[in-house]
């Protein structure tokens, strides 16, 4: 069974490939993916689904900056080549990602991939 930083490590890889179904696999049945910016997503149907719209809708890549493991919890610190940057906290349990809470700044994320401000 994969340890949280683990884990991490494997989502960033899948993350940076816009690899959906690896992603999705690294999360619970039930899982939380919670980027404070936006509502919370629950469950691996709609975390697909937002994963599979965000990757159409903005070319996004993850420069990790520092990753940190404590008990159940792996968290990074990371950037992207526009600048944006931010922080992300992944519960696992049992190998899998139960929670995930995302800190960045959304207004930028738009004006840098020249979306619509909402």
């Amino acid at each position: 069974m994969l340890k949280p930083v683990e884990v991490l490590k494997a989502f960033i890889d899948a993350f940076n490939d816009a690899d959906v179904d690896a992603l999705v696999d690294l999360y619970d049945d039930n899982a939380v993916n919670h980027q404070v910016a936006n509502e919370p997503v629950i469950g691996k149907a709609a975390i697909r689904a937002m994963f599979e719209r965000e990757f159409a809708t903005a070319e996004m890549v993850c420069i990790v900056e520092n990753i940190y493991e404590d008990g159940q919890w792996a968290i990074m610190e990371w950037r992207d080549p526009l600048g944006l940057r931010g922080c992300g906290f992944f519960q696992v349990v049992k190998g899998k990602i139960v929670l995930q809470r995302g800190y960045w700044d959304k207004l930028s994320f738009l004006r840098q991939h020249n979306l619509p401000i909402e």
